[in-house]
């Protein structure tokens, strides 16, 4: 439990951070492009770390099996119990009042319990709406987590959920800050985007969005971050030795090329299509 509380501290402060960097960097409530882009390679940290964290474990399946545990007044896997009631926690510490957060588990959070804190008035309120937590996901259990985690059970089932849910808020969390991305690059060029807006051209405006030569470069800087990051650090060793990973690299530069950066740019098209509005 120690673990959980102290992953939720970190995510409320993380979240309050990047809003108040953004805050002090511009203008009053303006960001700029260099104020998303300077949040969102430290948010690349946070995903390296939390993947590092997750690695450290095996698989661990009965955690992901509704047979494993029976909780009374509750059906489902374990994962499914631990997200819902640390996210119930969090809405009531006033995690899900920032505009970066977006929880799993949606209905019937309850209310915060905290003084509101008056984040900047930078998004159109259609970004309330905006949610892909299913397709993260979907993403995160039946396509990342294979590659992540090595085959295996030690029996450290809260844990592992624990992990999971740090690793899928982190992704949330930067996949969400699209919103932002979108609004600075319309402040940016309106022109550019209102006839595609208006004309509800999800293609035309997907290829406004789309710079080849960043993304590349955003895939090559995380393989090498985490190349430093997730390298088991031996004394003694020569130049020559291999050096090992807590976290394959390739694993997280295709995390980043085939899933965060796609529902990024998924995540900017829909917040786009309701900027008129």
């Amino acid at each position: 439990m120690g673990f959980a509380v102290v992953m939720i501290v970190i995510c409320v402060i993380a979240g309050n951070r990047n809003i108040r960097m953004a805050k002090g960097k511009a203008d009053g409530n303006e960001m700029t492009l260099e104020t998303v882009r300077d949040s969102l390679i430290r948010q690349e940290d946070t995903i390296i770390f939390s993947l590092v964290e997750r690695a450290k474990y095996p698989i661990n399946s009965p955690t992901y099996h509704e047979s494993y545990a029976s909780i009374p007044g509750f059906s489902g896997p374990l994962i499914d119990f631990f997200v819902k009631e640390t996210e119930a926690l969090q809405a009531k510490a006033g995690k899900y009042q920032n505009p970066e957060e977006r929880p799993f588990f949606p209905d019937h959070l309850p209310s915060s319990l905290v003084p509101p804190y008056e984040y900047p008035l930078i998004l159109h309120p259609a970004a309330n709406s905006i949610n892909v937590n299913k397709k993260i996901w979907d993403m995160y259990f039946n396509k990342l987590l294979p590659m992540l985690a090595a085959p295996g059970d030690d029996g450290n089932y809260a844990s592992t959920a624990s992990s999971d849910l740090f690793c899928l808020q982190a992704i949330s969390r930067r996949i969400h800050y699209g919103n932002f991305v979108a609004e600075v690059k319309f402040k940016d060029a309106p022109k550019d985007y209102e006839p595609a807006i208006r004309a509800q051209d999800r293609e035309a405006l997907m290829k406004l969005l789309t710079f080849e030569a960043v993304e590349k470069m955003v895939v090559e800087r995380v393989e090498k971050k985490t190349m430093t990051f997730a390298q088991e650090v031996k004394l003694n060793s020569s130049s020559g030795d291999n050096t090992n990973y807590k976290v394959i690299p390739s694993v997280v530069a295709q995390l980043y090329q085939d899933w965060i950066m796609p529902l990024t740019k998924l995540v900017e098209v829909e917040y786009l299509l309701r900027r008129l509005d």
